[in-house]
């Protein structure tokens, strides 16, 4: 049985300010996320674990530069924040 995304009130607050006014990124990231429902985890999500202060966490690529940071949970997989790479990772 695979498990439910849930969305973090900071991933709906990044996607609404970075990702939504961009028709072209919000296609990527439907047709990105259809590709991880289906258990995709390599090319072109090249999905990772992270390292550092978000130890724990994973992400997969929507573009070159866009990621999703997202956690796993028993009950649920948790997308806790959208952006650019700067945005995600140093942001």
């Amino acid at each position: 049985m695979r498990r439910p995304i849930d969305l973090h009130r900071s991933f709906v607050k990044s996607y609404a300010k970075r990702i939504a006014k961009n028709q072209k990124l919000v296609a990527q990231y439907e047709t990105r996320v259809e590709l991880f429902v289906e258990g995709v985890r390599n090319a072109p999500l090249n999905d990772h674990p992270l390292a550092g202060n978000l130890d724990g966490k994973r992400a997969f690529s929507i573009t070159a530069d866009v990621r999703v940071i997202y956690i796993e949970t028993n009950d649920a997989i948790v997308f806790v924040d959208i952006g650019t790479h700067a945005q995600v990772y140093d942001g």
